[in-house]
């Protein structure tokens, strides 16, 4: 055997020892399914699915979540999933998922809504179903502005911030402030857990991971509601590369919209 050889075969060795389960890396997600991506470049709702297929693997409920999606991008999550879904009128999903745990309560029931749909249309929803302390998770994903319909300016809308209902920019004498949806629904007594991310870097990845795992893990008590904010970006409705967009969320979405937790379990803060 030649020097060639020999390391051809050495490489070969050392290839089958990396893919050995012991050394994995990487694996498909069985929840995910095998669709061609509808979302835009760049966008963050892709990074979400993901995220939620995740946690329902490792949690091992696959057959036993059922999801809520309303109109609006979020729409599309019915593609993406191997899980139980349901379709619910634009901003009505808190109150279909409120249905469908109540009737199927040994069921993890999680509804997955934007901006325009959980604090425009169905603000009343979402603050009822808060309220009264409905056991599910409410996944909202806020990139402050209408992304299906056209780019319209959004109840999370930043001042200043250009759309196309809003040209000019958010005036606050004119369209008011934007709503901080979730800093309102940690008032609530019924809100169990109540937390803000990001999906616009591996950190803030893993952290909204983690928030979305807690979220569906505190199902399992019975003690309320479960509110995970995402903060994402809209790389076409804000005119930017996806690049441009994580780097102007950064800049611009965050300081107004803080990450971290607004309400947490006792038993988390070790009281």
């Amino acid at each position: 055997m030649n020097e060639k050889t020999m390391l051809d075969a050495e490489l070969a060795v050392g290839q089958e020892n990396i893919c050995t389960s012991e050394n994995l890396v990487f694996e498909k997600t069985e929840t995910l399914l095998d669709t061609p991506m509808h979302y835009c470049p760049g966008c963050g709702h892709g990074v979400a699915h993901r995220l939620i297929a995740e946690v329902i693997d490792e949690l091992g409920i696959q057959d036993k979540t059922i999801g809520v999606a309303p109109v609006g991008c979020s729409v599309f999550m019915y593609n993406y999933l191997n899980v139980d879904m349901t379709e619910a009128p634009h901003g009505r999903a808190s109150a279909c998922a409120t249905g469908i745990k109540r009737v199927m309560p040994d069921k993890y029931v999680f509804s997955y809504q934007g901006d325009g749909d959980l604090a425009a249309i169905g603000t009343g929803e979402t603050i009822h179903t808060c309220n009264r302390g409905e056991n599910i998770l409410i996944v909202f994903i806020n990139n402050g502005i209408y992304g299906m319909t056209g780019g319209q300016m959004a109840p999370t809308t930043l001042v200043g911030m250009k759309s196309t209902t809003t040209p000019f920019g958010r005036d606050v004498s004119i369209m008011g402030n934007p709503l901080k949806i979730t800093e309102l629904v940690a008032q609530l007594p019924g809100v169990y857990y109540c937390t803000r991310t990001a999906v616009n870097n591996p950190v803030n990845v893993r952290k909204a991971k983690k928030a979305i795992m807690n979220g569906f893990k505190y199902q399992e008590l019975k003690k309320g509601l479960s509110f995970v904010e995402i903060v994402t970006n809209c790389p076409s409705n804000w005119k930017m590369t996806p690049v441009e967009s994580n780097k102007w969320l950064e800049e611009n979405m965050l300081p107004f919209y803080p990450l971290g937790d607004l309400k947490v379990p006792k038993t988390e803060k070790g009281e």
